[in-house]
C-alpha cells in the first residue's frame, strides 16, 4: 500500500517539521512527541493560521492532561569500593509530566547528579525501575538502549562541545551517528541555529565563543533528534547571571513552543524559580519534598528547603539588618511578611495602616516571579501596644498573608 506523507503548516519562520505515520494508524508526531498525528495536524494549522498568537504546546498538553513521560519508582543506587559501599540515590519516587519545566534541586552531594544519569541509562540502579515514554530503561541493553537515548536530549555544566568541529558540526554530530542523510541533517540544522538564535555564526568554532553562545550550541544538538525528554545538568551553573537568565529564557521558549519536557537539575533556587513548574528537593540521596514551586515558597517542609527558599526571598544580610533596627528601634515586634500569588500585588500595608491603630516600618522586601504566579516577602517592624500588635497580625492573617514573628520588644 503506498504511504502518503502528511505535512502541517510552519510552527513559526523557518520551523517546518514532518511526520510519516500511516494515515490510518493516527500514528505519532516525531515533532511534538505523545501528540498524535491528527491533533497535531489540527494544532499546526491553528498555530499557522494566527502566526502572532500566543499559542504554546506546553500550556496545550497541560490543559489536555497529558500523561506522566518519566516515572521514577523505589529507585535505589548503591556504589561499592574498597573503602565501603555508598548509598547515591535511595528509595527515589517521582512523576514528571509531558511538557512539564521539572527542577531537581540539592546541594553538592545530594545524588541529584546520579538520579540524573540514571534518568539517561549512563548509570544502572541497583533497584527499582525508571520509565520514559512507557519503556522501563532499567530493562534495555545495547542497541535498544541506544536508540532509546536518542529520544533523551542532554546539556552539561561545561558544555561538553567538540572543540574541532563548527557549530554547524556540532549541532549535525547526533544526526550523523543516527544515520540522518545530509541533505535532512543540513535542513535540521539549520532550524535548530535558527531556533537558538545562532544564525551568523554556524562556521564559528567553540574557541571563537562566548559562554552562553557554547550553550546554546549544546541546546541545539541536545534537540537535534527531536527527543522526548531534555535533561539539563548544571546548565547554567558556569554562566554569568545575565547569560543565565538569557538560557533559562530560551528553554522557557523551548517550552512553551514544542511542549518539550524538561528536567533541569542545579542548586541554585533562582533557576528553579524562574522556570520550572514543579520540583523535587534532595539531600543526603532522598527526595525530602516535592510539589509545585508556588507551594514550596509558600509552604516550605524541611529545614533544607527552607534554606533554598532563603536564596532568592532574603536578602543574604537580612540577620544583620534586623539586629541593627532591633536595637535602633526597640518598640514593637519584627515579622516577615509572605505574599502568595494575587496577595502580592495588593495594597495591603496600606489598608492595615488605614484601619489599625499601629505605625509600620518597612525594613526589607522582595518580590519574585514563579510560573504559577508571585512570591513576596516583606520584613517589617509594627509598632504598638501588645494588643494592637495582635489585632495588625489577625487582620494580615484573615488576608492570606503569612506572618513570622521574628522578635518582640
Amino acid at each position: 500500500m503506498k504511504m502518503t506523507m502528511p505535512f502541517c503548516s510552519p510552527l513559526q519562520k523557518g520551523i517546518f517539521h514532518i511526520t510519516l505515520p500511516h494515515p490510518s494508524s493516527g500514528g505519532i508526531c516525531h515533532y511534538f512527541p505523545g501528540i498524535i498525528f491528527r491533533e497535531c495536524q489540527q494544532l499546526c494549522r491553528y498555530r499557522g493560521a494566527v502566526r502572532q498568537s500566543s499559542f504554546h504546546m506546553a500550556s496545550y498538553l497541560q490543559k489536555r492532561g497529558e500523561c506522566r513521560v518519566i516515572t521514577v519508582e523505589r529507585v535505589r543506587k548503591v556504589f561499592h569500593s574498597k573503602s565501603g559501599d555508598v548509598l547515591a540515590v535511595k528509595d527515589g519516587s517521582l512523576n514528571i509530566k509531558e511538557g512539564e519545566i521539572f527542577g531537581i534541586i540539592g546541594y553538592s552531594g545530594a545524588g541529584k547528579s546520579t538520579l540524573i544519569r540514571l534518568l539517561n541509562g549512563l548509570e544502572t540502579p541497583t533497584s527499582g525501575a525508571i520509565t520514559i515514554a512507557g519503556k522501563d530503561i532499567t530493562k534495555l541493553k545495547g542497541a535498544e538502549l541506544r536508540k532509546m537515548r536518542q529520544q533523551i536530549g542532554m546539556i552539561f555544566q561545561h558544555f561538553n562541545l567538540l572543540w574541532s568541529r563548527t557549530v554547524r558540526g556540532n549541532i549535525s554530530f547526533p544526526l550523523e551517528i543516527a544515520g540522518v542523510p545530509k541533505k535532512e541533517r543540513q535542513k535540521r540544522v539549520d532550524e535548530l541555529i535558527e531556533l537558538v538564535g545562532l544564525k551568523g555564526k554556524e562556521d564559528a568554532y567553540p574557541s571563537q565563543l562566548s559562554g552562553g553562545q557554547k550553550q546554546r550550541v549544546g541546546i541545539a544538538r541536545a534537540l537535534a533528534n527531536n527527543p522526548k525528554v531534555l535533561l539539563c545538568d548544571e546548565a547554567t551553573s558556569a554562566l554569568d547571571p545575565q547569560t543565565t537568565d538569557s538560557i533559562l529564557e530560551l528553554l522557557q521558549d523551548i517550552n512553551e513552543k514544542l511542549g518539550l519536557t524538561i528536567v533541569l537539575i542545579t542548586h541554585e533556587m533562582h533557576v528553579i524559580r524562574k522556570i520550572c513548574h514543579r520540583v523535587a528537593v534532595m539531600d543526603g540521596g532522598e527526595i525530602v519534598e516535592i510539589g509545585p514551586v508556588l507551594e514550596i515558597f509558600k509552604h516550605p517542609k524541611k529545614p533544607i528547603t527552607r534554606r533554598f527558599v532563603q536564596q532568592v526571598a532574603e536578602p543574604e544580610d537580612s540577620e544583620e539588618i534586623i539586629s541593627h533596627l532591633l536595637k535602633k528601634y526597640p518598640n514593637g515586634a519584627i515579622a516577615r511578611l509572605t505574599f502568595v500569588g494575587e496577595v502580592a500585588e495588593q495594597p495591603i500595608i496600606s489598608q492595615l495602616l488605614k484601619t489599625k491603630n499601629v505605625t509600620v516600618n518597612i525594613l526589607e522586601g522582595k518580590v519574585s516571579q514563579t510560573q504559577s504566579g508571585a512570591y513576596g516577602t516583606l520584613t517589617v517592624q509594627i509598632i504598638g501596644n501588645e494588643t494592637e500588635i495582635e489585632s495588625a497580625i489577625q487582620f494580615l492573617n484573615d488576608r492570606q498573608v503569612g506572618v513570622e514573628v521574628i522578635a518582640n520588644a
